[in-house]
C-alpha cells in the first residue's frame, strides 16, 4: 500500500467515523422520541482504492409488523376507553346497590315515607314528607336522564372533532408523501420525514384502524380495516355535521343526527358490514347511537314502570279514568307513542306536591278528592304502598320476562348498569396491557441507548486509529521533503 492510499483509506475512515458518531448520536437524543425509527451508516467498499470505505447513506430500521400489531392495539385500546368512560359515567349516575343516593334508595325512601305516613295519617308533615320523597324520586330519573343525553351529546361533539383531526392528518400525510420523494430525489435525508409520517398514521389509526401499504418512492398507501381508501395518492376527504345538543328521539334514521360520509358517500359504522371497526371513532358512534340510547331505554322503562303502576285502574277511587296518577309524564297520563325521554319528563303529579302550591293530604284522601276526609283513613296510602310491591310485567322486557317489584325494577338496572361498567373495564384492561405489551416489543426493536453508547466508542477508536494513520502518513512526508 502506498502512502496515497493509506492517506485516502485513512480520509475515507474519519469521513464515515465523523458520520456514524452523528448518526449514534442523534439515535441517543431521540431514544424516547415518538416515532423515532433507529438509524445505522450504511457503508461500502471505496471504488478509489479499492479496499477503504464510503458513506452510501442513513438506512432507518423499522419493522411493519411489529409496528402494524401495536396499531392494532393501540386501536382497541382507544375504543375500550370511550367505552368504558360511558358505562362508567351512566353507573355513576344511576348509583351502585350500596348508593345512599342512588335510583334504588330513592325509591325505597319513597316507600318508606308512604309506610310512615301510613302509620300515622292526620301527620300534616308525613305527608309532605312523602310527596317530597316522590319528587325526589322523580328527579333522580330526570337526573339519570340528563346524564344520559349530556353524554350523547358529548360523543356527538367528539365525533365532529375527530372528523376534523382525521382530515388534517390525512391531508398532512397526503402532504407527507409528496414532500419525502421530492427530498429523496433531491438526494436529501428523509429519516425525520418519515418519522412525522409515523407519528400522523399512528394518530389516524387511533380514531380509524388502518392498514398500510407501501407504495415506490417512499410513499404510502391506507385503507381501513372496512377497505374504506383513506389515502391513494390524495387523500378521502370525511363530512359530519355536528348537532351538539341531542335529544332523546333523535337518530340518524329520522334524520335528526348526521351519519359520516366520505368523498359524498355514506359511510357504514355498525355491523357486520361496517366500513369503520375499532378505534376511537367507531366508539364515539356506538356511544351516541346505542349505548346512550339503550341507556335511555332502561331509564324510561323504569319511569314507565312507575308511572303505569299509580295508573292501575281501581287504585285510586276518587281520580277519573283520564286523570293522571301520582306520577306524570310532564303532567299527563302516560301515552306510549311518546315513549323515548320519558324518565326526563316523569314529575309528582303537582297536586299533592306541597312545594308546588299542591295539598299533601291527597295522598290520603285521593288524587281526586275535594276535601280532606277522614284524617285517620290511611287506606289510600296503603293502596298506594301496596302498588309498589306488586309483581307486574315491565313493558318491552328490558329487564327480562318475569313479573318484578318496582324496587326490583330498578335493582335491575342499577344491576344491569354495574355489569356492563364491570365488563367494560376489564375489556379496557385486558387492551391496556396489550397495547404496553407490543409497545415494549416494538421499543426492543428500537433504540438501545447501551448499544449505541457501545457504537460510540468503537467510532471514537476508528476515529482515532484513522487519524493516526494520517499523522503517520504526514511524518513520512516530511521526512521525505527533508531528504
Amino acid at each position: 500500500m502506498n502512502m496515497s492510499t493509506a492517506l485516502n483509506n485513512a480520509l475515507g475512515g474519519l469521513t464515515a467515523a465523523s458520520r456514524g458518531a452523528a448518526v449514534v448520536s442523534g439515535n441517543i437524543a431521540n431514544a424516547l422520541t415518538p416515532g423515532y425509527a433507529r438509524r445505522s451508516l450504511e457503508l461500502t467498499t471505496s471504488p478509489i482504492s479499492g479496499n477503504g470505505v464510503r458513506t452510501v447513506g442513513v438506512i432507518r430500521h423499522q419493522d411493519p409488523v411489529l409496528t402494524a400489531n401495536r396499531r392494532v392495539t393501540d386501536a382497541d385500546l382507544a375504543r375500550q376507553t370511550a367505552v368504558s368512560d360511558f358505562h362508567s359515567r351512566f353507573e355513576g349516575l344511576v348509583g351502585s346497590p350500596e348508593d345512599a343516593t342512588s335510583l334504588a334508595a330513592s325509591l325505597s325512601s319513597f316507600d318508606g315515607s308512604l309506610i310512615t305516613a301510613a302509620s300515622l295519617p292526620d301527620s300534616a308533615e308525613r305527608l309532605d314528607q312523602a310527596a317530597r320523597t316522590g319528587r325526589d324520586l322523580a328527579n333522580s330519573l330526570n337526573t339519570g336522564s340528563e346524564g344520559v343525553r349530556k353524554a350523547r351529546s358529548d360523543a356527538d361533539r367528539k365525533i365532529g372533532a375527530q372528523v376534523d383531526n382525521l382530515n388534517r392528518d390525512l391531508k398532512d400525510i397526503e402532504d407527507l408523501n409528496a414532500r419525502i420523494t421530492a427530498v429523496r430525489n433531491s438526494g436529501g435525508d428523509i429519516g425525520a420525514l418519515l418519522d412525522q409520517r409515523q407519528i400522523l398514521i399512528d394518530q389516524v389509526n387511533e380514531l380509524v384502524p388502518v392498514n398500510v401499504v407501501a407504495r415506490a418512492n417512499d410513499q404510502v398507501s391506507l385503507y381501513s380495516d372496512g377497505g374504506l381508501i383513506l389515502l391513494e395518492g390524495k387523500a378521502a376527504e370525511f363530512l359530519f355535521s355536528t348537532t351538539g345538543d341531542t335529544k332523546p328521539h333523535m337518530t340518524v334514521a329520522n334524520g335528526l343526527l348526521s351519519g359520516l360520509e366520505m368523498n359524498g358517500k355514506p359511510v357504514r359504522i355498525s355491523g357486520d358490514t361496517a366500513q369503520i371497526r375499532g378505534g376511537a371513532l367507531a366508539a364515539q358512534f356506538t356511544i351516541r347511537d346505542d349505548l346512550s340510547v339503550e341507556a335511555q331505554n332502561q331509564l324510561d322503562s323504569v319511569a314507565r314502570d312507575l308511572i303505569e303502576r299509580f295508573e292501575t285502574p281501581g287504585l285510586d277511587p276518587t281520580a277519573l279514568a283520564t286523570d293522571p296518577g301520582l306520577f306524570t309524564d310532564d303532567g299527563n297520563r302516560f301515552d306510549v307513542a311518546f315513549l323515548p325521554g320519558l324518565a326526563s319528563r316523569i314529575s309528582l303529579n303537582s297536586i299533592v306536591d306541597p312545594d308546588a302550591g299542591g295539598d299533601s293530604w291527597k295522598l290520603r284522601a285521593g288524587l281526586g278528592a275535594a276535601g280532606p276526609g277522614d284524617p285517620g283513613d290511611s287506606a289510600q296510602l296503603q293502596a298506594f304502598g301496596a302498588i309498589l310491591s306488586d309483581a307486574r310485567p315491565v313493558s318491552g322486557s328490558v329487564f327480562g320476562t318475569g313479573d318484578m317489584r318496582a324496587a326490583e325494577v330498578t335493582e335491575a338496572l342499577l344491576s344491569k348498569a354495574g355489569a356492563n361498567a364491570h365488563a367494560a373495564d376489564q375489556r379496557k384492561t385486558f387492551a391496556n396491557g396489550a397495547r404496553l405489551q407490543m409497545a415494549q416489543i416494538e421499543a426492543e426493536q428500537g433504540v438501545d441507548t447501551d448499544q449505541e453508547l457501545q457504537r460510540l466508542m468503537q467510532i471514537e477508536q476508528t476515529y482515532a486509529s484513522n487519524a493516526r494513520v494520517i499523522t503517520v502518513v504526514d511524518e513520512l512526508l516530511q521526512t521525505l521533503l527533508r531528504l
